[in-house]
């Protein structure tokens, strides 16, 4: 396994070349850099300006944490709401049905892949379409959500086209007047259903993604520099059983060193460039594989 980051001019077919070679088709980890083209920002990309995320320490803290923070977020809904799948996705759903990939593990909380056509996907850090009470853990969906706090607090934001923030929130300094919903069933506090900074993902979540790395035939990382344990342990649980692992990244990310091949390139390009040329299916004439 190379320890250093390959500069491969054709990422395309070195790309297919990898998907030609997997034992089984490649489970798929991606991060936010699947999602940039869409529209949405990331936090760690070579561009992204340094933001600090809520941490769920500071969104328990009290009231106007929360308040700051659904006053943002409701601000922010609507343009991750409208957000689409961008032609990666689109080509990672084909390469999926053509049986070159396999499985999704998404650290991304936009359900974008699903939207795309991609099935068999969890979402390893929740979803921000979804919304959970932290005292009867009742869950509802955040456009319900959003019809409430838009009846609740008419006017607000009007005439502000605050920065888009990676979470679906925006940058938006006064937040003082703003009203939050409670649950409905009981009277609590509502949080995104989405894992935040400091939190921990639920072991049986992470527990079935490990069982999904120890029978993939390879491991495709697309769009994340696996700056936290979150996706990391991943990668390293593929290096540890000699799977064979491909990093598709603008820019270099902590799992290098345990790639076989790292490709610093956009996803969109790279997984759009394999559908357009053919290079999609494990099962398909000999004539759409590379090196046959």
């Amino acid at each position: 396994m190379s320890a250093e980051p390959v500069e491969i001019a054709d990422a395309t077919e070195a790309l297919a070349e990898f998907l030609a070679a997997s034992a089984g088709p490649a489970l798929v980890l991606s991060g936010a850099g699947m999602s940039t083209d869409s529209g949405i920002p990331d936090y760690r990309g070579p561009e992204a300006p340094a933001r600090m995320p809520m941490t769920i320490a500071e969104f328990r803290s009290g009231p106007v944490a929360r308040q700051r923070y659904w006053a943002r977020s409701h601000l922010g809904w609507r343009r991750m709401f409208d957000a689409r799948p961008n032609a990666g996705h689109r080509a990672l759903a084909r390469l999926q049905h053509h049986e070159s990939t396999g499985p999704v593990i998404t650290q991304n909380v936009d359900g974008l892949h699903q939207r795309a056509g991609s099935t068999d996907v969890t979402d390893l850090h929740g979803r921000i379409d979804r919304v959970i009470c932290l005292d009867c853990t009742a869950i509802s969906g955040r456009t319900e959500l959003h019809t409430r706090l838009t009846a609740g607090n008419p006017g607000f934001g009007a005439g502000l086209d605050p920065i888009q923030r990676p979470d679906g929130d925006v940058e938006l300094a006064d937040t003082s007047d703003f009203v939050v919903a409670d649950c409905r069933v009981c009277g609590g506090i509502l949080k995104p259903d989405v894992v935040f900074f400091g939190e921990n993902v639920p072991p049986a979540r992470v527990e079935s993604c490990y069982q999904l790395v120890d029978r993939a035939g390879s491991l495709l990382v697309l769009g994340s520099s696996l700056t936290v344990q979150s996706g990391l342990r991943f990668v390293r649980r593929a290096d540890q059983l000699g799977t064979p692992v491909a990093i598709v990244n603008r820019g270099r990310t902590r799992g290098d060193e345990f790639a076989t091949i790292t490709l610093h390139a956009g996803c969109s390009e790279v997984l759009a460039g394999l559908v357009s040329r053919g290079l999609v299916s494990r099962t398909g004439p000999a004539s759409a594989r590379p090196g046959r």
